[in-house]
């Protein structure tokens, strides 16, 4: 029982709140308990997102795609860890996710009533879930900033931070290298360089195909930087 107060505790929209509060709020709130084999389906891309859904062992791999099914950006993440958070409200309550266990995956689910009643408890909860949401929409207000500076290496960074998260680690895009050329409307040559300069900073590496994440805190540094 105290391992899995350290778990819960450890989540990333429970920190800062003492073992008494956590004892309190298991105590009151519905708390669901679920296991995934690997290779298991966690969430369908499209599925509504009626609960708050936490990782609690193991790790999961997060994938979103185009209508087209031609562009793909996976992430894996790993305990403790939530999932896809700033879709539980607002207009858009599905997931443009699909969620697979990577192994073995514990998963804390908590119905979307339960958690706004845990939100409405404590300042400390509410100050976690807004901080999360806050830190998604100025993150896209940047790249979105950054696209009009028609940088190549920036468009590339905000597409693969807007499509994951934080703590996403092994991420990838995976798409024909034609197809994301023309995606971004660029010269095959000038992508091709763009690709290369990027892998030279230790930030990406690719192969036919695959453009694979080395660095997403570079990403974000690239997001940041102000044309000359």
């Amino acid at each position: 029982m105290d391992k899995m107060y350290e778990i819960l505790m450890g989540l990333p929209l429970f920190n800062g709140v003492s073992r008494e509060r956590m004892t309190e709020i298991v105590g009151n709130t519905k708390f669901h308990f679920l296991k995934y084999l690997e290779g298991e389906t966690i969430i369908a891309a499209g599925n509504p997102c009626t609960h708050i859904m936490f990782i609690i062992s193991g790790s999961a791999r997060v994938s979103i795609t185009n209508v087209t099914g031609r562009f793909t950006v996976s992430q894996t993440l790993e305990a403790p860890d939530v999932i896809s958070p700033e879709y539980l409200f607002g207009m858009s309550s599905t997931y443009p996710c699909s969620v697979v266990a990577n192994e073995p995956v514990g998963i804390l689910q908590i119905d979307k009533n339960d958690y706004l009643h845990i939100l409405n408890s404590d300042r400390v909860f509410l100050y976690n879930f807004l901080n999360t949401l806050s830190t998604k929409a100025q993150k896209g207000v940047e790249g979105i900033l950054a696209l009009t500076t028609g940088a190549l290496d920036q468009r590339l960074a905000y597409w693969i931070i807007a499509l994951t998260q934080r703590s996403g680690k092994n991420i990838t895009m995976t798409c024909k290298t034609r197809d994301l050329y023309s995606l971004f409307g660029v010269q095959r040559s000038s992508f091709m360089a763009t690709l290369d300069a990027m892998k030279e900073q230790g930030y990406i590496d690719y192969e036919p195909g695959v453009i694979y994440i080395k660095s997403r805190k570079g990403l974000l540094d690239i997001l940041n930087t102000s044309p000359d």
